[in-house]
């Protein structure tokens, strides 16, 4: 059986008649809107000005949230009873905490123990005589840059002060598997200075 003469397309192959089968005229059309809209995006999203994608818009968010936490608190001082108050404190260790799994878990291990870096659970300190001293190194780094100053990406003293505390907060949980003691042990953060 033949098919009617205004389906086929008139080419032959090997005795095989190639039907016209056009396209439904709705998918041409999703199909044009489609390359339309591609356009548009690629200029707004991926040339347009900074800040439009979605992982830049909920970096922006979660900032916000993290300053309207952080105004709760007013501006903390980097001193010895601030950080003392706030290495007790779970509420807020907790941002603290998030800082840490951030930046230093990949040298420092995620419980403390150290892995390039020290140990930060037992009571040997190598750059650290006193409590404050913990702002100080995670500010300007030590060790001539092997620990790196962080004082360029962790901008709110709100942060680099609970990050210190919950630093603090580490000492003498003495996790299994940590490094070996570096440095000289010093009194308990509480003992007077």
């Amino acid at each position: 059986m033949s098919a009617p003469a205004n389906e086929l397309t008139g080419h032959e192959y090997d005795g095989i008649e190639e039907y016209d089968n056009p396209l439904p005229g709705w998918w041409s059309t999703v199909f044009a809107l489609s390359a339309v809209f591609a356009v548009f995006y690629v200029v707004y999203y991926h040339m347009g000005d900074e800040g439009l994608d979605d992982i830049s818009q909920y970096d922006a968010e979660a900032a916000e949230v993290m300053e309207l936490r952080f105004g709760q608190l007013g501006t903390l001082t980097p001193d010895r009873a601030t950080l003392l108050k706030y290495k007790d404190d779970k509420k807020w260790l907790a941002a603290g905490r998030a800082a840490f799994q951030v930046h230093c878990v990949s040298c420092h291990g995620k419980d403390g123990g150290g892995l390039v870096g020290v140990n930060l659970t037992d009571d040997h300190y190598k750059h650290i005589t006193n409590i404050e001293d913990i702002v100080k190194v995670i500010e300007d780094g030590a060790a001539g840059g092997a620990m790196p100053a962080w004082k360029n990406r962790i901008t709110n003293v709100n942060q680099l002060v609970l990050t210190a505390a919950y630093v603090a907060s580490l000492r003498g949980t003495n996790v299994a598997g940590g490094r070996a003691p570096e440095g000289k042990p010093i009194p308990a953060w509480d003992a007077a200075p």
